[in-house]
């Protein structure tokens, strides 16, 4: 499972490369350019309720497996689109590349609590999210050296794509077989509730703007990222090469961030955190839009590490109290990582048409909504608290 961690964040990262890769490559707006991640996003919000049907009819191991062929089909398409050289299709298997992901992200979260003692299963997340920090570290790096510097040579061909994509595409391949020959836990599905309880479960305020505050977050989180490598470029006037090594950074600091909140979260409320962890990403987009060179690009890259806790935070509180809906309210959950496909074209058409400091407005609001969800969760908490602690009258 953390090897499975570590290729989900090593292949969505590596999409922040792929952008600046195609705009220079097709010569495309940046509105065009980030069509790479709405094309990966989307699918959260097309395939995450029907791939759990899936994941319920075929089992969890078997879902696993099918999630890693998907991946590795829609890998193994980079290689006739480079070969034509079509935007279009490469598309298409950033499409078909993202259905595998959102299939393994389905099948693989009951794994994490099931492979050992529930007294130990806070552990086990910590280490899978550690991984999965890791993927996204080294994808840049990655990029940087292996597609990027190809674009000084080699601007009217993609074919710096194959080797990557293709050496994923056989990873892939091979740790589904992997995965087929392991004596996996079995672990009964729980029933379907039906489409009749949807709106009561949506009804639940701290559901739903649960659902919003992970639509802000992933749409913040992902736009910034989308578009680093070339707002470092025009802020330090660097390649794009060397700039996506701030990319790097971005997403590296999520693992320090997710160790220091795992000890801290122990201690502190966490609607605290998430109130005072969007705060600071609000103020250093701020600060980073407002300043010029260095101070500007390491005010941006910071955000980075005040989103380590946020995804786990918000989700943990949209669920609370939900009892046997909190499955089914984890597929929206699910579903709103759509903001990352939502968040990221708008800032594209928005840097097109007026400049990064507008642009940035954008996950600026998202943050500010995320506040104000943490500050929502921290007085409801303060509510029940003071009903609880008032005493009975006596007779």
């Amino acid at each position: 499972m953390a090897v499975l961690y570590l290729m989900m964040g090593f292949i969505t990262c590596l999409n922040d490369t792929l952008v600046p890769f195609f705009k220079n490559g097709f010569d495309l707006t940046y509105a065009q350019s980030s069509l790479v991640q709405f094309y990966f996003f989307i699918t959260y919000g097309i395939m995450s309720i029907p791939a759990g049907r899936l994941v319920g009819k075929i089992g969890y191991k078997k879902g696993i497996v099918v999630g890693f062929a998907i991946a590795s089909l829609g890998a193994f398409l980079f290689y006739p689109a480079s070969f034509l050289h079509q935007y279009s299709l490469f598309l298409m298997a950033l499409f078909v590349l993202a259905i595998g992901i959102v299939l393994l992200q389905v099948a693989a979260n009951p794994y994490i609590t099931a492979l050992g003692s529930p007294k130990t299963a806070s552990s086990r997340l910590s280490l899978i999210q550690g991984m999965g920090s890791i993927g996204t570290t080294i994808a840049p790096i990655f990029g940087a050296y292996f597609i990027l510097d190809s674009l000084n040579t080699r601007q009217d061909s993609s074919a710096a794509l194959v080797f990557p994509y293709m050496g994923i595409a056989i990873t892939l391949v091979l740790i589904a077989l992997i995965v087929s020959k392991l004596n996996l836990p079995t672990i009964k599905n729980s029933s379907d509730a039906g489409m009749n309880h949807v709106t009561k479960l949506l009804s639940n305020r701290n559901l739903s703007l649960g659902i919003v505050a992970i639509f802000c977050y992933v749409g913040a989180e992902v736009a910034i990222g989308t578009f680093l490598t070339n707002y470092i470029g025009d802020v330090l006037s660097i390649p794009e090469s060397s700039a996506n090594i701030f990319v790097s950074i971005y997403w590296g600091s999520m693992l320090i961030g997710r160790l220091i909140g795992a000890f801290l979260l122990k201690f502190l409320k966490p609607s605290k955190v998430l109130m005072v962890s969007a705060l600071f990403a609000f103020g250093f987009i701020g600060i980073s839009i407002f300043s010029e060179g260095v101070l500007s690009a390491y005010s941006m890259v910071a955000v980075g590490f005040f989103n380590s806790i946020m995804f786990a935070i918000i989700f943990s509180l949209a669920v609370r109290g939900l009892g046997p809906q909190t499955t089914k309210a984890s597929g929206y959950l699910s579903s709103a990582i759509v903001g990352g496909a939502v968040i990221s074209y708008l800032q594209g058409v928005m840097i097109d048409n007026f400049n990064w400091s507008i642009a940035f407005m954008l996950p600026m609001a998202c943050y500010a909504f995320i506040a104000f969800y943490g500050y929502f969760q921290h007085r409801a908490l303060q509510k029940k608290s003071s009903k609880l602690a008032i005493p009975s009258k006596k007779h």
